[in-house]
């Protein structure tokens, strides 16, 4: 009877440890979750509105930089469909400049109303794509905006204001505009590939195309893909289609977001 009660004892101990093991097993898991989904989500939310606000603030000052500008007289244009637009020539390309430097603000109103983030030089992922207040890099290999060539820029999809995580939602003429101390630049979008990491032929002059010199201006946005992994990448492509002064006002569909800056 004693051996038998020793023994239930002892089995009682063993079980007893086993389930405070798996007892903490879960909780660690649950906490992990509970990391990830902070990380994925609450605190990208809240940086998504830092740089969001920061943007505005890059925007504010290139128009209160810009108020005594003078307008420069437009060209009455016709567009293949009949369309009646103004053309303010070609459009000014300014110089690259220093390491990881804010020298723009894109808006993507197919990314939301009022989204907007400031462009730094360069892609480097601690002073650039993970910054509070930027987000979006330009490949500095890469033409300046309305600049002939490949306008190559890049961003996470999730993680750091999860910047990128819509790219795969754009439609063939979404408007993508580019402001800098000049003006408004717009490129509509054309078409996205799904590439490898490596494939730096998205950044040539003339993207995909190697050792073909430009003629056109394009943009590239590149992101990691699928959300939440870096498998490979994700590349949207979209060509120039016209620039006007900060003097003249922003484009109608930002006219708002613009306002609220």
């Amino acid at each position: 009877m004693r051996d038998r009660a020793r023994k239930a004892k002892r089995s009682r101990r063993r079980v007893s440890v086993v389930g405070v093991i798996g007892e903490l097993l879960v909780t660690a898991g649950v906490l992990v979750l509970l990391f990830i989904g902070w990380q994925t989500w609450w605190q990208s939310g809240v940086l998504a509105a830092q740089q969001n606000n920061a943007a505005a603030q890059q925007s504010k000052q290139f128009l209160d930089q810009a108020k005594d500008a003078p307008t420069p007289t437009p060209t009455p244009t016709t567009a293949a469909d009949g369309t009646k637009t103004v053309s303010y020539g070609t459009p000014p390309v300014m110089k690259a400049p220093g390491f990881a430097q804010s020298f723009a603000v894109i808006y993507v109103p197919r990314f939301g109303a009022d989204w907007k983030r400031t462009i730094r030089e360069s892609v480097d992922v601690d002073a650039v794509l993970n910054s509070y207040d930027a987000g979006v890099g330009h490949y500095t290999s890469t033409a300046m905006p309305g600049g002939v060539g490949n306008f190559a820029i890049a961003a996470h999809d999730t993680g750091y204001g999860n910047t990128f995580i819509d790219v795969s939602k754009l439609q063939v003429g979404d408007a993508i505009y580019i402001q800098t101390k000049d003006g408004y630049y717009t490129y509509r979008f054309r078409n996205m590939e799904y590439i490898a990491p490596n494939a730096v032929q998205v950044l040539y002059p003339v993207p995909q195309v190697q050792g073909s010199p430009a003629s056109e201006r394009y943009i590239t946005m590149t992101t990691c893909n699928p959300p939440y992994h870096a498998q490979e990448r994700i590349a949207a492509f979209g060509v120039f289609e016209s620039w006007q002064p900060l003097s003249a006002g922003p484009p109608k569909e930002i006219a708002a977001a613009v306002r609220s800056n």
